[in-house]
């Protein structure tokens, strides 16, 4: 069983920069997407950004488009969330998640019942 630990969460204020880190604890990864996610204070979980893991291939949703970016090192079994221009609507629980499966609709990799393992989560703050 894959386990997640993310790191880099804070508080900052409007305009502020934030880098997360999502680290797999496993030996042999080979996921097929992994993917950020966040839970706003009273609301549910959404989707943040997703990236393939051989295929590089990134997907962002609407709210965070051009501020945020999804990296990886593969080397590192790492993937990355840096977040720029950061503002109120963004102070959330920000989790890593990852998943082996291949869906045929790719809008399934923007849902969290596709994902197999999930990490504790960081907490992320923006002030105005």
């Amino acid at each position: 069983q894959v386990q997640l630990a993310e790191s880099g969460g804070g508080a900052v204020q409007t305009g502020g920069s934030l880098k997360l880190s999502c680290v797999a604890n496993v030996q042999s990864f080979y996921p097929n997407v992994m993917a950020w996610f966040r839970r706003p204070p009273g609301k549910g979980r959404e989707f943040v950004a997703s990236i393939g893991w051989m295929s590089d291939v990134t997907t962002y949703s609407d709210a965070v488009k051009d501020r945020f970016t999804i990296s990886k090192d593969n080397a590192k079994n790492t993937v990355y969330l840096e977040m720029n221009s950061l503002k109120p609507e963004d102070t959330a629980k920000y989790y890593c998640a990852v998943t082996h499966n291949y869906w045929p609709d790719s809008t399934s990799y923007s849902l969290p019942r596709s994902y197999d393992a999930w990490g504790q989560g960081t907490q992320v703050a923006v002030s105005s």
